[in-house]
């Protein structure tokens, strides 16, 4: 089944990802973000309903100089002390949020349709494969419509969410390790959708549905 997910993730489909119980309990569609069109996103956007986020792999955030959010909350709190009480280090399943900048390409309108979203994460995995990081501020603004997402160093190793997992796939994959994720959402119950709904959509669409541990397990050999 991980053969199959790669090999899906190399034409460009979306898989979809079941974390942990343990953990957020939730499936997440996942496509590499070098593929992604309007399409892509209205499918997100209608079919899964969750936050449709941008990860890209530490190695490229680090050139391109991009922090976590709770970095840059740290650095302003003198200034702005409320920052300093919103730190979430509540979080049940977690201990550090991958969640960095919010931006728009600079060629969008809004940023918000889905051809603006699709170009302003497609461009991000294009500057990235082309190893153009000084141009990020040229190409992109913030904030805006995309939330950038900056896994964790070692990735596994170190944090296993869906931003992580789905940037090793990535690697494993040989594709460019810049991903889009999506919850799962379910608009009956205002829950995340059941493994068994996940599961459901996978089957009726031809789509890979796969247990986060596989690749975990793999990845760390």
């Amino acid at each position: 089944m991980l053969n199959k997910a790669l090999k899906a993730l190399q034409n460009g489909e979306f898989i979809l990802m079941f974390d942990d119980e343990k953990r957020e309990s939730e499936t997440d569609m996942i496509i590499g973000a070098e593929f992604v069109t309007g399409r892509e996103v209205a499918t997100m956007r209608e079919d899964a309903g969750g936050l449709i986020c941008c990860c890209i792999h530490p190695d490229f955030c680090d050139k391109l100089k991009l922090p976590f959010m709770t970095d840059i909350m740290n650095a302003a709190t003198e200034k702005y002390p409320v920052l300093g009480e919103l730190i979430p280090n509540d979080i049940p399943y977690d201990e550090r949020s991958s969640f960095s900048i919010w931006a728009n390409h600079r060629k969008t309108f809004t940023g918000i349709t889905d051809n603006d979203r699709a170009l302003t994460i497609n461009s991000m995995a294009k500057l990235c494969k082309e190893e153009r990081f000084s141009e990020f501020g040229e190409e992109f603004r913030s904030p805006g419509h995309v939330s950038l997402l900056r896994g964790a160093n070692n990735l596994l190793k170190n944090r296993q969410g869906h931003t992580e997992i789905g940037l090793a796939m990535a690697q494993m994959a040989g594709i460019t390790p810049v991903t889009v994720v999506c919850e799962m959402m379910d608009g009956k119950t205002g829950e995340a959708r059941t493994i068994a709904d996940a599961e459901k959509y996978a089957e009726e669409h031809d789509l890979v549905f796969l247990d986060g541990n596989i690749v975990i397990d793999e990845y760390l050999k």
